[in-house]
């Protein structure tokens, strides 16, 4: 039954991954204000090592320790009435939930388990044969045997568990904002047809189902952030037209304003004006975000549009054998003695391989963390006394790898001030490449089980999908700076930034709406691109925000295959957006009084030598 138009639902969010905080349930359950709380546990590769947990034990496959916390807390659960959503069950959910079953019946809780099948198509590899699936990135036909194989479900299933009776509900791959719009499916009896809704609940879902990044967690202005420790993990007060606020619980560290939120809508999106999802296409660039008191931003002006005729699978493969050794080198010309020993030790695998008939390494890659070498032509760091040298090698055989791990000792006694802390030699391991298909959605037929029982469920029909409505493209107007001054672009904006498989996706806001233009102009894909020339093979695509006053860059084939495939230390860019701050920006003396800057050394540097000149 559809709730009254002045009802709200109220979400937590308790996890953005699997391994998030086991304070964040007790942090949601002690401020009594939940209607619902989710665990969003699986990221591409979590399938992966579920995969290979239940190959191992066939009672694994789900995330264990998601489920143990919530074992834990399930006499507080169902004193409260809060029902529980989360994606834990991985690639086995019926586990799962026997598992929360028997913790249920030993602490004497009497709670409704239901579970969501249907995602897995690993047995069903021979009929998608015949459909002539391209991967997403290189248009490479379908692999022969992944190790993992898993569609993104969307929120209806979780519905109609709901709808059921069901208060803890497990899935295993769905999209994560699915573990917030399914309640509110349910709460509010949002049709097929209600895209605008369903697009802000699943904005809703974007905002929570990272834990803290959207309560000040990862926030380019982390100085205002009053504790980590104890940081709020993230609350939505839900209405029945979509809208709701976002805010924590109240006196738990973090922050939650117009910043925190911002960024963690342009977290990972894309396109923000196609983001697709299985229940809707949602049109985030008219989004408004307001300051609604202390920890509070109302969110409101997505748009919706029918959702796309197919369903994102990923499948994870092995590819070959990776290596990774971090060892740390110190004493003068550390840096140098590092670059050196990098390519050395590098010869020396080469030299190591031909002579025990092995072919070359596929890949390697070499960082000096310290030297800022991952900022590549723009470093400011040559010298230093402390370093550490992070070196990965990529080969089709474990044991060539093996052989090279055993010459890394060698070195310690070639060169002064290398050590390993006491961490002993790397082991070889799987490298695993995500590989993504569109799959026609009328290939899948979840399947619902509450209590262990079956009950009816049919997907609905999707509306026919709509074309893109023309709008009018915002041209980049010239904007001249007549008097200019160079400050870094984290003076006039922050970002987040973060991956899409191999793609890095960096979102841009202005600090002011009067920097908007000055950005447009001068922060081009070109500008992109050059910047981040020694890390990305591929273009630069740039879409615009006007609601938040904000650009969001994908920079296409710039993580070095992403993921647990990239041999980088920073394989998701997560660091890509401070490393984009960084750049210079030609910006109107002017503004040096603006309100809008923001304060860091080089705007006080600056404003600190006119008004020395002023005065002489």
């Amino acid at each position: 039954m559809r709730r009254s138009e002045e009802s709200v639902v109220v979400l937590g969010g308790a996890a953005g991954a699997w391994g998030d905080s086991s304070f964040a349930l007790p942090q949601l359950l002690d401020s009594e204000r939940c209607d619902y709380i989710f665990f969003e546990a699986l990221a591409e590769i979590t399938m992966a090592i579920l995969t290979r947990a239940r190959q191992r034990d066939p009672a694994l496959g789900y995330a264990t320790d998601v489920i143990s916390m919530i074992g834990r807390e399930l006499p507080r659960i169902a004193k409260q009435g809060v029902r529980i959503v989360t994606n834990a069950g991985g690639v086995h959910p019926r586990a799962a939930a026997d598992a929360l079953r028997a913790m249920a019946a030993e602490a004497g809780v009497a709670l409704r388990v239901a579970w969501v099948e249907g995602d897995s198509l690993m047995d069903r590899l021979h009929e998608l044969s015949g459909l002539n699936l391209a991967e997403m990135s290189d248009g490479h036909p379908l692999v022969a045997a992944p190790l993992s194989f898993n569609a993104y479900l969307g929120a209806r299933p979780i519905a109609a568990a709901l709808d059921a009776g069901a208060e803890l509900i497990i899935t295993g791959r769905c999209v994560d904002s699915a573990l917030a719009l399914g309640p509110l499916l349910h709460e509010f009896d949002w049709g097929r047809e209600d895209l605008d809704a369903l697009s802000q609940g699943s904005l809703a879902g974007h905002l929570l189902e990272c834990g803290p990044q959207s309560t000040g967690g990862l926030l380019t202005d982390w100085q205002d952030v009053a504790s980590w420790h104890d940081i709020g993990y993230p609350i939505a007060e839900c209405r029945s037209d979509g809208s709701f606020v976002l805010t924590k619980a109240e006196g738990t560290g973090g922050l939650v304003d117009v910043r925190s939120a911002a960024e963690q809508l342009l977290y990972e999106i894309g396109d923000p004006g196609a983001y697709l999802l299985p229940d809707v296409t949602c049109d985030w660039r008219h989004v408004q975000l307001m300051q609604a008191g202390v920890d509070r931003v109302e969110v409101k002006g997505a748009i919706g549009r029918p959702p796309p005729a197919t369903l994102k699978a990923c499948a994870q493969v092995v590819d070959g054998f990776k290596i990774t050794a971090v060892l740390m080198i110190g004493g003068r010309d550390a840096v140098a003695k590092a670059s050196r020993f990098g390519s050395e030790f590098t010869k020396r695998a080469g030299r190591l391989l031909e002579r025990d008939g092995y072919p070359a390494l596929r890949d390697v890659d070499v960082e000096i963390l310290g030297a800022e070498s991952t900022y590549g032509p723009h470093a400011r760091t040559a010298h230093g006394r402390e370093v550490v040298i992070k070196i990965s090698m990529h080969h089709d055989e474990r044991s060539a790898l093996a052989a090279i791990v055993r010459e890394l000792g060698s070195f310690a006694m070639a060169v002064t001030g290398l050590t390993a802390g006491g961490r002993g030699l790397p082991k070889p391991t799987p490298l695993i490449r995500l590989r993504s298909y569109l799959v026609p959605r009328d290939r899948f037929a979840p399947t619902i089980y509450v209590d262990a029982e079956p009950i009816p469920y049919q997907e609905p029909a999707p509306l026919a999908s709509a074309a893109r409505p023309n709008e009018p493209v915002c041209q980049a107007e010239p904007f001249p700076v007549d008097d200019p001054v160079e400050l870094p672009l984290v003076a006039i904006a922050h970002a987040r930034s973060g991956d899409k498989g191999a793609d890095a996706n960096i979102g841009v806001r202005a600090r002011h709406a009067d920097f908007l233009p000055l950005l447009r102009h001068q922060l081009t894909t070109n500008a992109v691109a050059d910047w981040f020339a020694h890390r990305i093979r591929g273009r630069v695509e740039r879409y615009e925000l006007p609601g938040i006053d904000a650009l969001n860059f994908v920079l296409l084939d710039a993580l070095g295959g992403g993921g647990v495939s990239s041999l980088r230390f920073d394989p998701q860019g997560k660091a890509y957006a401070q490393q984009l701050l960084d750049m210079p920006m030609q910006v109107p003396k002017a503004w040096l009084a603006h309100e809008g800057l923001a304060p860091v050394a080089e705007v006080e540097a600056i404003r600190m030598r006119v008004r020395t000149t002023a005065s002489s």
